[in-house]
């Protein structure tokens, strides 16, 4: 049975995320946070569906924790085949506002912990010579967004450590690829107004959000199926970037 690692992977992205891999019979590591709750449902759902999960508490963004997250996996489950690098936070104001323990809080969680993460479990890959590393980003990575400084610059940020590290790593069996979604319906977004939403969601050309689902999906895919793939971005954003 393979294993995937999933940050974050008890709400949203990740927690559709966790729920697609267990139905395709992965062993799933879901880390969370603090949610006690979401984490306990998760179980929940994924045992009772026949799947095999564990959840794992531990704040990606602190350097102890990672490496307490990926011991304990390790122990629990003796291999890492998929890491998918999705915790992460939002953060929207002036640049000039977001500045101190905001900025370095989204960067530490944003960037700095899939990078720290993946140095971590990437030594047990090569040893392995196969693992897929998939690195979830936004679109807002690929073109940047007003207000969005920080945030945008923290997931510009994993798409290059994407590119750079796939073609280190290729020659090892082991692939990276990232995940920049668009507009997704997930409690990411609710710092907008459901009527900003919703006029956000007018200007795609699809005329909709995306769903944590649908992204999955990529993730899965990714995974799975694009096995002569790497270095890539895929963007599920609904035609809104091109």
């Amino acid at each position: 049975m393979k294993t995937v690692l999933i940050t974050g992977g008890t709400r949203g992205i990740g927690r559709a995320s966790s729920l697609r891999f267990a139905a395709e019979g992965f062993a799933v590591i879901a880390n969370y946070t603090r949610n006690e709750t979401a984490a306990k449902t998760l179980e929940e759902e994924i045992k009772k569906s026949g799947g095999t999960v564990m959840t794992l508490r531990a704040d990606v963004a602190d350097a102890a924790d990672r490496e307490r997250l990926v011991s304990e996996t390790l122990s629990l489950t003796g291999k890492i085949d998929v890491l998918v690098n999705n915790a992460g936070i939002a953060d929207s104001g002036l640049f000039t506002d977001l500045a101190g323990e905001r900025a370095a809080r989204l960067y530490a969680v944003d960037l700095i912990a899939p990078v720290e993460l993946t140095r971590l479990v990437l030594p047990h890959m090569i040893h392995e010579k196969s693992g897929v590393i998939i690195n979830l980003s936004s679109m807002w990575g690929q073109v940047g967004a007003s207000c969005e400084v920080d945030y945008s610059t923290a997931k510009a940020g994993i798409i290059g450590f994407t590119k750079a590290l796939a073609k280190e790593v290729a020659p090892s069996g082991i692939r990276v690829n990232c995940v920049a979604p668009g507009l997704i319906d997930t409690e990411m977004n609710s710092n907008l107004s459901r009527e900003d939403f919703n006029a956000f969601a007018e200007e795609i050309p699809m005329e909709r959000a995306g769903t944590a689902d649908e992204v999955a999906g990529c993730v899965y895919f990714l995974a799975e199926g694009g096995s002569y793939l790497t270095g890539q971005v895929i963007s599920p954003n609904g035609g809104y970037i091109v």
